[in-house]
């Protein structure tokens, strides 16, 4: 069973707890979301395992998790970026944001989220049990997608682009 880093809103540990019950109560606990971008600037989107059990087959970033007890956010990102892209790349912390998402099935996301960027044109090896698809797409044509079809994209993702393009912007 896998277990989540319950924080408080300046993302100090509190406690730990089951996952599952973490997003069926709702409870603030950390996590972090990979963004990989290639040298033309195109986002790394993976699209999500069909047997996810929340937003199943949604276009996303390109990883996303949470950190174990006593592991190191950039070390978790490095780790799932392996683990579900089968990618490495050099992460760079950019920023943090905290969110409150109601999924289906009674579920919750509640998190303090870490955002790393990488840059690379090094082509992804997803993991099948993780990843259904990926692509790259620039980010004008994402920000139309997104606001044309929201319901294809997880719920990180949209709350937190407005502040992903504007780092990106920066970067590019």
């Amino acid at each position: 069973m896998e277990s989540v880093i319950l924080v408080d809103q300046e993302d100090n540990a509190i406690g730990t707890m089951q996952k599952m019950e973490a997003h069926l109560q709702g409870e603030l606990h950390r996590a972090f979301s990979v963004f990989i971008f290639n040298t033309s600037g195109e986002l790394l989107l993976q699209q999500r395992a069909w047997n996810k059990y929340h937003s199943a087959g949604m276009w996303t970033n390109t990883c996303c998790s949470h950190p174990r007890a006593g592991e190191e956010n950039m070390d978790a990102a490095n780790r799932r970026l392996a683990e579900e892209m089968g990618m490495t790349c050099t992460l760079n912390y950019v920023f943090n944001f905290t969110y409150k998402a109601e999924l289906k099935d009674g579920i919750s996301e509640h998190e303090f989220d870490h955002v790393f960027f990488g840059i690379t044109d090094v082509l992804p090896v997803p993991n099948p049990d993780e990843v259904a698809g990926f692509k790259y797409c620039d980010m004008k044509s994402l920000a139309i997608e997104i606001e044309t079809h929201p319901e294809k994209y997880s719920e990180w993702l949209k709350i937190c682009f407005d502040k992903v393009m504007e780092s990106y912007t920066k970067l590019f």
